[in-house]
Parts: C-alpha cells; structure tokens; sequence
C-alpha cells in the first residue's frame, strides 16, 4: 500500500496448520487466480511437474542465510501448480524482547525456551539475540504440544505464550495459557487462560507479579476468615456469644476481606 500497490480482494481463505495459506485472489486483468503460499511440506500433495526440488534448493539457499521462506505458486488445474517465486524474509527481534526476558528471570522463572516452526538458524539466532535458554525449531502444531509436554515433566508448571494457530494446542496443553490479545487469533484467545489485551512484551512478568500478588492477598483473606470464625467458636465456648455480636463479627469479617481484596484494584507493580 505504501508503494502505491494495489492489493486485490482475496475469497476462500484457508489456512494449514505449521505449513502454508491458499485463497483466490480477484485480479481485474487476470479475473479469479488460486494461489498458495507455504514451505515446501506444504506443497508435497500438489503436481509441480518436478519443479518442487528446484524451489526447495532455493528455500534452503536462503536459510542458509538465516532467513525465513516461502514459495508462493498458482494453481493451474487440479492439483497441479506453477510455481511463481520465493520469498526469504528474515525475523526482526522485538527491541523489549531481552529486557523481558531478563525480568522473568529476575521474576523467579528458572528456563525461558522459544517454540519455533522456523528454521533450526533463524530459531538459533532469534534465541541468542532475545537471551532465552534453549530454542527448539521446525515444529509443527503437535510438535509444540509434544514439547510443552516434556517441559512439564521435567520442570514442573508451564507457563506458555502465543498468537497463533499454531500455538493453541501448545497453549492447552500448557499450565497456564497467555494469548497476547492484540494479534491473536480467535483459536489462540478461546484456548487461552490469560488474554493480554496489549501487545506489549513486558506485560507478561506484569502479569506474573500481580498473580502472585492476588495468591498472597488470598492466603491473607482466609486466614483472617479463618481466625474470625474460629474466635467466635472460642467465644460461644468460654461464655454465651450475644448474636448481634456474632453477627457484627462474622459480617464485619466479611467486609475487611471483599474490602481487602479490592485492594488489587489499585495494584502498581513496584517492579
């Protein structure tokens, strides 16, 4: 659009799962062309007349450079397709994304890993520039599940987080699911525990320090309940315990709790 390109009206969308896109593109010369995008998985299924090993070189030159590609191809008739290019595309790091993750694990988070359906280079370069601990790459949907699986195992909860299709099932699967609102999809908000509303990095250790802050607040509302209710046992006990007294107490109880936890409304992160 910046360059003056305009971009024709696109019907029939769909979308494979960790491998590609196709729709039908309106072009006022051409009229209604399919077209498909995706890696080479994707395209394993289509006839390319012997043309996908060729495309594949090129996927692999280009990520060889550390770049993200796709192959973007027409389809003719059938099944068959006319591959029309390449596209390499290389990740740019979001510039919070290091102090974020410094903050998680100033947050008490003992391993931050990145789960990537990129390329082994591009995952590896992406980690080492964001600071996370280990980077697992080439993942399909199941892949992700598979290994949010094994982090369970090995490190206790999970917390994961994502926008995509592809990350619902990992976010599932997962202990706790945050979806980050601004880009994500329906699939991934529905699957989601938290929504992040902003896409904003840094509202992910936000969002871990005021959970923590809400479990104390809890762990003080019951054991004020608590000391509440077993003080006017005590008190029926010892002597007879007038009712409005127990009634002032049990209330009041109540209201220093609710008024307590209200308290969360005005939360600031002192971080």
């Amino acid at each position: 659009e910046a360059g003056g390109i305009e971009i024709p009206e696109v019907t029939h969308f769909q979308s494979v799962a960790g491998q590609g896109v196709r729709g039908t593109v309106h072009d006022p010369a051409l009229g209604k062309v399919d077209i498909h995008i995706g890696n080479p998985r994707y395209f394993t299924s289509f006839d390319s007349n012997g043309r996908l090993e060729a495309m594949t070189a090129i996927v692999n030159e280009l990520e060889e450079e550390g770049q993200t590609s796709v192959i973007i191809a027409e389809a003719t008739k059938g099944l068959a397709v006319r591959f029309l290019g390449v596209i390499g595309m290389a990740d740019a790091i979001r510039p919070d994304a290091p102090a974020v993750v410094r903050e998680l694990k100033q947050a008490g988070v003992e391993r931050v890993v990145m789960l990537t359906g990129d390329n082994r280079r591009v995952a590896d370069r992406i980690a080492a520039a964001a600071g996370v601990d280990e980077a697992f790459a080439d993942l399909m949907p199941e892949d992700k599940v598979a290994a949010v699986r094994r982090l369970r195992e090995t490190y206790g909860a999970v917390a994961m987080v994502g926008d995509g299709v592809n990350d619902a099932p990992a976010l599932a699967a997962a202990t706790i699911g945050i979806a980050m609102g601004a880009a994500g999809t329906d699939v991934a908000l529905e699957t989601a525990d938290i929504v992040l509303m902003a896409d904003n990095l840094e509202n992910i250790p936000y969002v871990i320090r005021l959970s923590r802050a809400t479990r104390r607040t809890l762990i003080v509302n019951l054991g004020f309940a608590l000391s509440m209710i077993a003080l006017m046992l005590l008190a029926i006990f010892v002597r007879d315990l007038p009712l409005p007294l127990a009634v002032i107490g049990h209330e009041g109880g109540t209201v220093l709790v609710s008024l307590n936890g209200l308290r969360l409304l005005g939360y600031r992160d002192r971080h």
